[in-house]
């Protein structure tokens, strides 16, 4: 009894050091999805400033596949010694109710801060004869099943964008999931699929240069970040039409709580220097730096009311 109380008493010690001395070396940012896309926007612009924070590099490492199940799972198992982090979307809580995964949002990660929220941007390629998303609904009516959209990937906030709008508006149109919005967004530059449903980060660049055509903003209020681009409650008179992403920050389940919370806290302060937070405006972003608490009850609320909307419209992964 002694000896346990004695190796007990030990190991609290031991993580109270780390807690304390932490970081003693570089940080891993664990990024679901590819480069270029609206999660790896984000996680690069509070890169620096936390690195800054810190006195360490912050190492971000794409892991893209499954719609951000193959890096979610990679996060999941990675050791808790606050040394890796998972910065992704607000697909963490959709996947699980598509996917068999080998992981539990809520059992196998600590939430640490709700960084941003931004709306899904749908956008035309600028050789389709789509200007308004009235056009794109009489298009997609006079034509059902010939007019395809990109998705950042099965799962996300932009397949579910699709979905939603197709429920509805009753039209047909055919998802196209890729592995990330970089490849979703490279394509529909292309011209080899007409429309793009992706969060806002990874195309406000071509929108703004003119190589896509914004139609609709999914959130409720127009963006502050792009105040020209209605929303597709506003467009279409759907009033109960939203779509809200969020990029967010986890731990793996049982990260000590002394690094948990320095990590919210110099996020919270981070994206509110003014030059990080005109950056995130420029994406589209409104920052939040919820607590860990907070964030509990987004994925809490969001896991049940996701599961709803997929069984309700029946989306499959395809």
């Amino acid at each position: 009894m002694r000896k346990s109380i004695v190796l007990a008493l030990g190991l609290l010690a031991a993580l109270g050091a780390s807690a304390h001395d932490w970081p003693s070396k570089p940080v891993r940012f664990i990024v679901p999805y590819p480069p270029g896309g609206g999660t790896d926007v984000i996680a690069r612009i509070v890169q620096q400033p936390l690195s800054e924070a810190f006195g360490q590099p912050i190492v971000i490492e794409n892991r893209g596949g499954a719609g951000g199940v193959v890096g979610t799972e990679v996060a999941a198992k990675s050791a808790p010694d606050g040394y890796t982090f998972l910065f992704t979307l607000s697909s963490h809580t959709i996947n699980p109710v598509l996917y068999k995964v080998n992981f539990d949002v809520e059992r196998d990660f600590i939430p640490v801060s709700l960084i941003v929220s931004v709306p899904q941007l749908i956008a035309a390629y600028p050789g389709a004869s789509i200007h308004t998303m009235h056009e794109l609904v009489a298009m997609a009516k006079a034509q059902p099943g010939m007019l395809h959209f990109a998705s950042v990937g099965n799962g996300t906030p932009s397949h579910i964008a699709g979905e939603l709008l197709k429920l509805r508006t009753g039209i047909d149109i055919v998802h196209v999931p890729y592995k990330g919005g970089g490849p979703a967004v490279a394509d529909t530059l292309g011209g080899q699929v007409a429309l793009l449903m992706v969060t806002m980060p990874a195309a406000i660049s071509h929108v703004r240069s003119g190589k896509l055509r914004a139609l609709a903003v999914t959130t409720q209020r127009r963006n502050p970040g792009a105040p020209d681009i209605p929303t597709v409650a506003e467009a279409l008179q759907i009033p109960d039409y939203e779509v809200d992403s969020w990029y967010a920050m986890f731990a793996p389940a049982k990260t000590p709580a002394a690094i948990v919370t320095r990590m919210q806290k110099e996020i919270a302060r981070v994206i509110q220097l003014p030059d990080v937070k005109h950056k995130l405006a420029e994406q589209g972003g409104d920052t939040v730096g919820s607590t860990s608490e907070e964030l509990d009850k987004v994925v809490k609320g969001e896991l049940r009311k996701w599961g709803e909307l997929i069984r309700d419209a029946n989306i499959k992964v395809e």
